[in-house]
């Protein structure tokens, strides 16, 4: 590539980085106000907070074929031009099946455009993997802090939760425009072959292992930041400084996800980064128990150190693969598989609080699951490439010949 196309494709990614989360978290911060403008239920509320995880999993599984017939470059134009859409017209509108609509179109985009990145980085920058892994994952966890803190002022400044929402679609027009420039690409390269489908992941150990190591990761963040407002509010918080707490645990990501793909993508076995990462899951999770009011911004720091296991993950998924074909069915299939099992995060985290009354049983859970985080975080952090288990396969005689 040229240095000015360089510079456009650089530009582009952190664009579309910035925009591939308030679509789904722009909500949290005012779902009250938003509830009782569309006067929705229970039901709808719980399902529209679910839109993210199901977008993921079903649109997501769908990006690769769409990049394989299309190109990748067209196929993300058209989700980021789906997320400015959904979120510019569900906040005008005053139907509750109509919101949701969009907002599925909003998180659907997001969605198909978050599997395809790493693909993106694996074709444009081979060799810098670590670093474009690190500035992009940096650009998500700007926005998603950025959904998160100003969703409400924007709101309270222009009068109406329907502003606060509203105002993100700006940003991701912005980011539509040097995608336009893209598309060319498609039409001077070949597709990206995508050598290997769903079917040859599932039956290699390294595919289950990032779905596991992504799935188990992606529960907890989803727990963590749909409940633990609530925790810290149960410990005598009150609601702008429990909220602030969840503020730390989201801000902790931004510098720590430009450091970290760079140090796990260094050559040889880095599996030391990732260890300390993942040991501040139980280290979190055992302080909440103990001392979860006099310590909780320490414990809101650990715990936010712990969730960047994020672009860790995906840091991996170009790291364990050689061409942007199979990174792009990588991705799909440890995104899509593994939002899947994050879905439970959530749900399951509610009805132990519901059932019990506390957070004893929820944290102590948690606190479980973080040992088989660390199996397949050990597994999935040594170097190896998925081909080769795919050529392994192939070159094992069958059990049963003839």
């Amino acid at each position: 590539m040229t240095r000015r196309s360089t510079v456009l494709v650089l530009l582009a990614l952190l664009l579309l980085s910035l925009n591939l989360r308030p679509a789904a978290v722009s909500v949290g911060p005012v779902l009250d106000e938003l509830r009782d403008g569309l006067d929705m239920g229970p039901a709808s509320a719980g399902l529209l907070t679910s839109l993210p995880v199901l977008a993921f999993a079903v649109f997501g599984a769908l990006a690769p074929a769409a990049a394989h017939r299309l190109g990748p470059h067209r196929v993300t134009l058209l989700a980021l031009l789906g997320v400015v859409v959904g979120l510019a017209a569900r906040a005008v509108v005053h139907q509750e099946s109509a919101f949701l609509l969009l907002s599925l179109v909003a998180t659907a985009g997001m969605a198909m455009a978050n599997v395809l990145i790493p693909s993106l980085v694996r074709l444009h920058f081979p060799h810098r993997i670590g670093l474009m892994t690190a500035l992009y994952t940096t650009m998500l966890a700007v926005g998603l802090t950025s959904a998160f803190l100003l969703t409400v002022p924007v709101a309270d400044a222009f009068g109406s939760w329907r502003y606060g929402i509203g105002a993100w679609a700006v940003l991701g027009a912005v980011a539509v425009v040097p995608w336009f420039g893209l598309v060319r690409h498609d039409e001077a390269m070949d597709t990206p072959v995508r050598d290997v489908g769903y079917g040859d992941i599932a039956r290699t150990r390294l595919g289950w292992a990032m779905t596991l190591f992504f799935g188990l990761q992606s529960l907890m963040a989803y727990a963590v930041f749909g409940w633990f407002a609530t925790l810290w509010r149960d410990a005598d918080f009150g609601a702008g400084t429990a909220s602030a707490l969840v503020g730390i645990v989201a801000a902790m990501s931004i510098p720590l996800s430009f450091v970290l793909p760079q140090a796990v993508a260094r050559p040889g076995d880095q599996r030391l980064v990732l260890v300390v990462v993942m040991s501040c899951y139980p280290v979190a999770y055992v302080g909440l128990l103990v001392a979860p009011h006099s310590l909780a911004v320490l414990w809101a720091a650990v715990l936010g150190t712990a969730l960047t296991t994020f672009p860790i993950v995906l840091t991996y998924i170009g790291l364990r693969t050689r061409t942007a074909g199979v990174t792009a069915a990588l991705s799909g299939w440890t995104q899509s598989t593994g939002y899947l099992l994050a879905a439970v995060g959530p749900f399951g985290i509610g009805v132990l609080h519901e059932a019990t009354d506390g957070w004893t049983v929820p944290l102590l859970v948690l606190l479980a699951l973080s040992v088989p985080l660390f199996a397949v975080g050990l597994y999935v952090g040594r170097p190896a490439h998925l081909e080769d288990q795919l050529r392994v396969r192939e070159a094992t005689p069958s059990a049963f010949p003839g």
